[in-house]
């Protein structure tokens, strides 16, 4: 089982200086760190020894860090790695994109190194707490065991982000409740991280639809219903 001190984290950065900045704090605060400088790269690494956390810059050469977050998300035996996006880019809009790809958390650029590091820390105790609960949640269709990361609909296995998988193993756990978007970010992305609100909404959006992909009648995503000025409620689809 992963320990904090043994996660591993591949730094995927084209610049030399500020990838060797960012290994030297995460080898002081106890990770194993590694490189690559392009997307290329980072993908056969990746996939030949796939690491705990993905700390993956969005401009890249050759291959964008969006092609291969999309990549990485398209492979089943990879896509629920957690991924944490760094970028130049601060508009509203690049980083709702940067989620709807599958980034699990975003970190734009400059940033503080020890926000880096308190970032990086909280996805991967997310990830370890994810990993230690053990519990099964089964409702309607739907079988999500936390133990193993692995969520069913049907019988049929559906590859989730790690922030999806804990969106809907929150709103799973109290079926029926209404959770509200400040309770949904602390639990998906950890207690204090400041994010826009849309950010919620991409990721559920994104969740339904792979919902749905999985369900021979299509409607598994419409278990999640919106709640219009609070948030989500996970309960039976409306009959029509």
């Amino acid at each position: 089982m992963m320990t904090m001190q043994s996660a591993s984290v591949l730094v995927v950065e084209d610049e030399q200086d500020l990838a060797d900045l960012i290994r030297f704090n995460l080898e002081r605060e106890g990770y194993t760190a590694r490189h690559a400088a392009s997307g290329g790269a980072a993908l056969d690494e990746v996939r030949q020894s796939p690491p705990d956390l993905i700390l993956l810059d969005r401009m890249l050469p050759e291959m964008s860090g969006d092609e291969v977050a999309t990549q990485i998300r398209r492979d089943a035996s990879i896509s629920s790695l957690p991924i944490l996006m760094l970028t130049a880019k601060a508009e509203e809009a690049d980083e709702l994109v940067g989620f709807a790809l599958g980034a699990d958390d975003y970190v734009t650029k400059p940033f503080s190194m020890n926000l880096l590091m308190a970032r990086i820390g909280a996805m991967l105790r997310r990830d370890r707490t994810s990993q230690v609960e053990g519990s099964v949640l089964r409702e309607g269709p739907f079988t999500l065991d936390q133990a193993r990361h692995e969520l069913r609909v049907h019988d049929q296995r559906v590859d989730l982000t790690a922030t999806e998988f804990r969106l809907l193993a929150s709103l799973m756990s109290v079926s029926g409740h209404v959770k509200d978007r400040s309770s949904l970010i602390d639990g998906a992305m950890g207690r204090g991280t400041v994010v826009l609100d849309r950010t919620i909404d991409v990721h559920i959006t994104s969740l339904r639809k792979k919902l749905s992909a999985a369900d021979p009648d299509g409607r598994a995503g419409t278990w999640i219903h919106t709640i219009r000025g609070v948030g989500y409620s996970f309960r039976p689809p409306l009959e029509t």
